[in-house]
């Protein structure tokens, strides 16, 4: 018996994958214009610093929470559809934001964004694996996302404080709309419908109990990085883990389930997850204190910050473009195992920072160029390993697990900084207001410039034995990585 071969897609589907790319770019690049407009969304809407938090916050939060629900959901309706009402929605919710009248229905606004939000980058990839079934053409394609999203980074900077200096904070929403617009133009003449005929209806069950399940573990760990460990935070990562075991026994019991645990049998499934979210671990935890430590260490303003994290993104998008190339002649475990090696020697050149920052740019782009081909090749994997029918479900896990992995990243290398630093504070003869954080030392220090000094010096300790942690973790996961899929 003969198998057809994939067939090799066209012009037009070349096209459609540049309509896909844009979503990808947009959420990078709405969050990170999003951050450099909140002190003037503060100043306007006379916002607190817990109102402006829960603004960011809660877009995480449900984009994160209702990922897994929408890519079934995606599988069931039709993934075309799915992007084009959630492409709508998004569109809405973003004017809605602009012309928020108050931080309260911001929040609101926001979070309806978060979910229309999380229609998109499973659609993206399911739909993007649905139209290049040619394995070397899906990796390209895949490719392409992954390095429209590190794009969004890249450019965040430029285009958010470009829009911010010549107009008003509700610019940064407005953005999203003539993306969202094109999407709805061009896609139903450039995507084609995809749909699992046989997934039945969903669950509304199990789509209650995932996001139980997430919601409360990204927040108690968004919480735990930002206020330590508290009894709120500490109660919600358990409660979520409880939720997440009834999920699992649920989708057990069906005949149909919301998403089909089978998926994660496959080595070729769940090893590239997994790894993919013990890279986003060390890449958000990591930029979450490299961000702390230009504006901090450095003085350097939110927008400095930003054009000088650029190179890193620019990294990535060089990897995860290279990555196809590569692949051709090397297995795909090979490429991803030495892509984290090279990451972990980043990480090492970040160990080495002092008042230069072209070290610190030097080891951010290492990094990032590491950890861009793991990216693209693990996301590959993940989708074009699932049955077509199961497309939306499997790129829902490849866009979950980063956000779990990230989250986790933040908490636990934000901590490993945070107990170094108050470590360090502690031993020397300082007062008690600095103890807590970096940040707090620059507001205390005032016109005491060897206090500043010194915990200037205890942070840069603490974001080295980060990087050293997270150098360590790329070492071994390369190494598992390699030894674990070399025959998948």
């Amino acid at each position: 018996m003969t198998t057809a071969s994939p067939v090799r897609a066209g012009q037009r589907a070349w096209i459609g994958l540049a309509v896909l790319a844009l979503p990808a770019l947009l959420a990078s690049l709405e969050l990170t214009v999003t951050n450099l407009a909140l002190p003037a969304i503060g100043a306007d809407l006379s916002a607190s610093s817990t109102q402006l938090l829960w603004i960011v916050d809660i877009y995480a939060f449900l984009l994160a929470g209702s990922l897994l629900v929408m890519g079934a959901l995606g599988d069931r309706i039709g993934r075309r559809r799915l992007l084009l009402i959630g492409s709508a929605a998004y569109g809405v919710a973003s004017v809605v934001a602009a012309y928020a009248p108050n931080p309260e229905s911001l929040i609101v606004a926001r979070a309806l964004m978060g979910i229309a939000g999380s229609t998109l980058m499973p659609t993206t990839l399911s739909l993007a694996a649905s139209m290049f079934t040619h394995p070397r053409q899906r990796t390209v394609a895949i490719g392409v996302i992954i390095s429209s999203v590190s794009g969004g980074t890249a450019i965040g900077p430029l285009v958010g404080g470009w829009l911010l200096e010549q107009f008003w904070w509700g610019s940064a929403f407005l953005l999203a709309v003539p993306v969202m617009v094109l999407i709805l133009v061009a896609g139903p003449f450039l995507l084609p419908e995809h749909r699992d005929g046989t997934a039945g209806r969903l669950d509304v069950a199990s789509a209650l109990l995932s996001l139980a399940a997430v919601l409360p573990v990204v927040y108690g760990l968004k919480q735990i990085a930002a206020a330590g460990l508290e009894a709120g935070s500490a109660a919600a990562v358990p409660a979520g883990l409880v939720m997440a075991v009834a999920f699992v026994r649920r989708q057990r019991r069906l005949p149909v389930p919301l998403i089909d645990l089978r998926l994660f049998a496959d080595r070729a499934i769940s090893i590239p997850a997994v790894t993919l979210a013990l890279g986003i671990f060390v890449l958000w935890g990591s930029n979450y204190a490299l961000a702390q430590y230009l504006q901090l260490v450095h003085g350097l303003s939110p927008l400095e910050a930003g054009l000088w994290t650029a190179p890193a993104a620019i990294g990535t998008i060089a990897g995860s473009i290279l990555a196809p190339r590569i692949v051709r002649r090397v297995s795909a475990p090979v490429v991803i195992g030495t892509g984290l090696a090279i990451s972990a020697a980043g990480y090492l050149v970040l160990t080495q920072t002092t008042e230069s920052l072209a070290v610190l740019v030097t080891g951010a782009v290492i990094v990032s160029a590491g950890l861009g081909p793991m990216m693209a090749l693990a996301t590959d994997l993940i989708v074009g390993s699932a049955p077509p029918e199961r497309a939306g479900a499997a790129a829902a896990i490849s866009t979950t697990a980063p956000q779990i992995g990230g989250a986790l990243g933040i908490a636990v290398l934000g901590s490993i900084v945070t107990a170094v630093y108050r470590g360090q504070m502690s031993a020397a003869a300082v007062p008690e207001a600095v103890h807590d954080s970096l940040t707090a030392a620059v507001t205390a220090a005032g016109n005491a410039p060897a206090l500043l000094d010194a915990a200037r010096a205890a942070f840069v300790q603490g974001f080295h034995v980060a990087a050293l942690v997270s150098a360590a973790l790329m070492a071994g996961i390369a190494c598992l990585v390699v030894a674990l899929l070399r025959r998948t």
